[in-house]
C-alpha cells in the first residue's frame, strides 16, 4: 500500500512540475520580446522563467538533503555502514558543487545592458558556472550509470 501512494504522490508531483515548466517555457517563448529588431533578444518572460528554475533548483537541493538526512537516521538503526555510505554521497554532492564553483569565471561579460551589470560580479558569474559545470557532470554520470547498468544486466544473463 505504501508503495503504490509513493508511487502516485512522484507521479502527481512530476505531472504538475513538468505541466507548470511547460507552461512556463510557453510564455517565455510566446511572450514576445521587448526590443524587435536589435541583434539581441529579450524576451518578456525571463525573470519568470530565471524564478522557475531557481526554485525547482533550490526545492530540489533542500528535498535531498532532507531525504539524505533521513535515509541516514533511518539506515543508522539498522546498518551503520550503510548510512556511513550514504552520507558519503551527501558529502561528494557537496564537494563537486564547490569544485565546480571554484573553477568557475568571474571575469566580468561586455556588452550587456544596464539592467544586467548588477549581476555581471564574480559572485553571480561563478554561481552560474557552477550550475551549468555541476548539471554536465551529473548528466555524466547518469549516462555512466545507464550505460554500466545495462552492461552488467546483459553480462547477467
Amino acid at each position: 500500500m505504501a508503495v503504490t501512494k509513493i508511487r502516485k504522490m512522484s507521479s502527481w508531483t512530476l505531472l504538475v512540475v513538468s505541466l507548470i515548466s511547460i507552461v512556463v517555457l510557453g510564455m517565455f517563448f510566446g511572450g514576445g520580446i521587448t526590443n524587435p529588431g536589435e541583434e539581441m533578444k529579450e524576451y518578456v518572460y525571463t525573470g519568470l522563467l530565471l524564478n522557475w528554475t531557481t526554485g525547482l533548483f533550490f526545492v530540489t537541493i533542500v528535498c535531498m538533503v532532507l531525504f539524505a538526512i533521513w535515509q541516514f537516521v533511518n539506515l543508522l538503526k539498522v546498518n551503520p555502514k550503510s548510512a556511513v555510505a550514504a552520507l558519503g554521497v551527501v558529502v561528494a554532492f557537496v564537494a563537486m558543487l564547490f569544485i565546480t564553483y571554484s573553477i568557475g569565471d568571474g571575469t566580468p561579460l561586455q556588452g550587456l545592458n544596464a539592467d544586467s551589470q548588477k549581476y555581471n560580479t564574480v559572485g553571480w558569474l561563478k554561481i552560474t558556472d557552477m550550475w551549468i559545470n555541476s548539471s554536465i557532470v551529473l548528466m555524466v554520470l547518469i549516462i555512466i550509470a545507464v550505460v554500466a547498468g545495462s552492461v552488467k544486466k546483459m553480462l547477467n544473463r
